[in-house]
Parts: C-alpha cells; sequence; structure tokens
C-alpha cells in the first residue's frame, strides 16, 4: 500500500494551508454562535476512572458506557457496543461515525470496506492501525445505517469527550461531517471544513483537529479529486503528529 492509492496524481490546487491562530479563534468563535450540537463535558472525569495506565482507565469507562449511555442503553438496533480500539497512549486518533452492520456484528470499528480504506490510508500516512487510535461518534450502530441525529449524538458525545480525555491524542482526524461537527461544535459542512484545522477544545484540552472525507464517500466518489483532497488532509494530521513528536 503507498499513498498512490489515496491519490494517484500529485494533490493540485485542493490543498489548503493551516490557518493562523486568530484564524482558527474565529472559527470556534463561529461554531458556538451557531449554537451547534459539541461533545459537551465528557460523561465521567479523568479522576473517576479506575486505573492507573490508559489502558485500564478505557476499559473502565467502556463498562461504564454500556451501562450508563442514554443512547446506546436504549438502543433496540445493534448486536454489540463498539467502543473504539487501537493504541491507548495514540498521538494520533481517527473519529467516525457509527458502526455499520459488519462492525456491529464483531464489536470492532472500521472492519468493513471503509475500513479496508482507512487502514489503506493509515498506512499511507506511515502508521499501523495498531499505533493509532479509532473511534466512532455512536458506538452502537443507528437503525439501517443512518446519520446519527443530533440527540443521539449529543447524548453519545460525552462518552467520546471521555475517550479523549483518557487518550489525549496530538492530533484528531475527522472521518466525514457528524464527526467534525460534533469536535468542533459546528453546523458547517464537511466539504467546508476537510483541509482546513480546527480545535477541539474541551476543559483542559486543545486538541488539533483536521476533518476529511470519510472512507465510504471516498468508495463512492472514487475519483481524482477526492482522492487528492484526502491525500491533502492526511499530509497535514502526519506531518503535524511528527513536528510534535
Amino acid at each position: 500500500m503507498t499513498e498512490d492509492s489515496v491519490d494517484p496524481s500529485p494533490p493540485r490546487s485542493v490543498a489548503r494551508s493551516k490557518p493562523s491562530e486568530s484564524e482558527v479563534t474565529e472559527r470556534r468563535s463561529s461554531a458556538r454562535r451557531e449554537s451547534a450540537v459539541g461533545v459537551g463535558t465528557p460523561a465521567v472525569s479523568l479522576e473517576a476512572l479506575v486505573g492507573d495506565s490508559a489502558a485500564e482507565k478505557l476499559a473502565d469507562l467502556a463498562a461504564r458506557h454500556a451501562e450508563g449511555c442514554p443512547h446506546c442503553t436504549a438502543s433496540t438496533t445493534h448486536l454489540n457496543i463498539v467502543f473504539g480500539e487501537g493504541d491507548e497512549n495514540a498521538s494520533l486518533m481517527f473519529v467516525g461515525e457509527a458502526p455499520g452492520e459488519r462492525e456491529d456484528r464483531s464489536g470492532r470499528p472500521f472492519v468493513g470496506p471503509a475500513g479496508e480504506k482507512l487502514d489503506q490510508m493509515i498506512n499511507a500516512m506511515g502508521f499501523s492501525r495498531e499505533s493509532v487510535y479509532i473511534s466512532n461518534v455512536l458506538k452502537a450502530r443507528p437503525p439501517e445505517n443512518r446519520t446519527p441525529r443530533p440527540d443521539e449524538a449529543e447524548a453519545c458525545g460525552r462518552w467520546l469527550a471521555s475517550q479523549i480525555e483518557v487518550i489525549r491524542p496530538q492530533v484528531i482526524v475527522a472521518l466525514g461531517g457528524p464527526a467534525a461537527k460534533l469536535l468542533l461544535g459546528t453546523e458547517t459542512g464537511i466539504t467546508r471544513l476537510r483541509g482546513v484545522w480546527g480545535r477541539y477544545d474541551v476543559g483542559d484540552l486543545w486538541i488539533p483537529v483536521m476533518p476529511t472525507f470519510h472512507p465510504a464517500y471516498v468508495l463512492r466518489q472514487y475519483t481524482a479529486e477526492v482522492r487528492a483532497a484526502v491525500w491533502n488532509d492526511l499530509q497535514l494530521a502526519r506531518d503535524l503528529v511528527r513536528s510534535s513528536a
């Protein structure tokens, strides 16, 4: 696997430069004015979680989530809760939308065709699936794989906030509109958001977020332009992780 399978041609005019800090600040202010759904406060504080390591704290969080998430405990359309997987101390975190049918059956995120594409994207960046952390806005599959509703994203998003607080990645890649909107607290669509740095700003965390198209969208719209756009976004995320090491 090489980056050619993400972008078979040199990036053209789709590349966008990283905005200044003032632009990021204005973007966050605009998002707040929209009164959009954001992740909210973490469902469980870091101090309340049992365990000394990030792995132990995430295991405790997963157990609490299974018993206490308003969305997942009320859902009747899923077989398994798909909490997330990967390196609990990862520098790079990917957040998608929700489990699909195959993810629901396996209990693992991104294992279907979109998962294969995500694996290719991760490998093209120079990482492995095992070296990053992968999660979703929703941990339980919505009916017929539909897009998460705002109330569902709000209910389950607080548990994602707790995950992020434990992992504390240096960079988050938001895969698709629902993830980008939740993490950035905005109603702006993914076409406008992608390729431009945003910030996850909750509590004492201030993490750069790179929105990009969901792997499922890449498979549906497998054009040179889409692949070039995604590869541009992934390179920006990769370079920031490397520079922060």
